[in-house]
């Protein structure tokens, strides 16, 4: 009786989670594993898919808009990834207090991050204009403000501010979780043997927070290097290939250049950057993350 109580709970479990299963296996292994096959292959999307071996790959190899594309992905993810974490580790550090309008303020920090990527990329397009409210209050202080978005040396910048403002919110949100999550008697021990705010954020909260950092570093990074949406309406890459990263890179040789074996072999060499970075963090998280 208890065997057969034991077999359905199992078999109860496993029809639950079948659908997400099922829409995993379609929308995932499926696809990724058609990419793989694509990748060695040349294919028009007219005709059938001729098999090349390794000549997509050899041909991003020795392509210098490739090598472009990597290096601004790797910029664009890195100072992200800085900017975001370092900016809501701090907010987070204000946001947790028992101030009156505490959760106005935290409200405020988050909904830009539920908010639509489109209609975000409008609104700081048309503050990154010339005219625009940044370089109004840019020529108050005297400074003459850059043109943003058509500028090879500015518009990375323009668009790195812009994501991570939009990505504020939930880190902070982790964060908060975080520091929620820390036993006061351990602040109140500090201050009883004489520590200041800096000491219990240097000895108390950064190392019982690590875990979330970790959590926040590899979610963000991997949301960061599949970016798209930002590069394709603000700028389309441009300009001279200045945003063009590895996502935008994908969608022009697949989708405006019809070359969709190339296309899958850079999707591939982007899977392998994102898997390697992942693996080397979770290698070596032991030895800064707390538990």
């Amino acid at each position: 009786m208890r065997k057969n109580l034991l077999v359905n709970e199992k078999l109860s479990g496993y029809l639950f989670i079948l659908p997400n299963l099922v829409l995993y296996l379609l929308f995932f292994i499926i696809p990724f594993l058609a990419t793989i096959i694509l990748s060695f292959t040349e294919w028009g999307l007219m005709l059938n898919p001729k098999f090349i071996g390794l000549s997509n790959y050899i041909q991003l190899l020795k392509s210098p808009v490739f090598y472009k594309t990597l290096i601004n992905t790797l910029y664009f993810s890195f100072s992200r990834v800085v900017l975001t974490i370092s900016v809501a580790f701090g907010v987070a550090l204000l946001l947790n207090r028992k101030i009156k309008g505490i959760v106005f303020f935290r409200t405020i920090y988050f909904l830009p991050y539920v908010s639509l990527l489109a209609a975000v990329a409008i609104v700081w397009n048309w503050l990154y204009q010339g005219d625009g409210l940044i370089n109004y209050f840019l020529g108050l202080l005297g400074i003459q403000g850059p043109a943003w978005l058509v500028s090879e040396v500015w518009a990375m910048p323009a668009i790195i501010i812009m994501s991570s403002w939009k990505d504020l919110g939930y880190c902070i949100v982790i964060f908060l979780a975080a520091f929620q999550g820390i036993p006061k008697r351990l602040y109140e021990a500090a201050t009883i043997d004489g520590a200041n705010w800096y000491h219990k954020i240097r000895y108390i909260t950064i190392p019982l927070s690590t875990h979330a950092i970790f959590f926040t570093i590899i979610t963000t990074i991997i949301g960061t290097m599949q970016a798209f949406d930002q590069f394709y309406l603000m700028t389309k890459g441009g300009p001279a290939n200045a945003t063009t990263t590895l996502p935008y890179f994908i969608y022009k040789v697949g989708f405006e250049w019809f070359e969709m074996g190339y296309a899958s072999a850079v999707s591939m060499v982007l899977f392998s950057i994102i898997m390697g970075i992942t693996i080397m963090q979770w290698i070596i998280r032991k030895k800064w993350v707390f538990e």
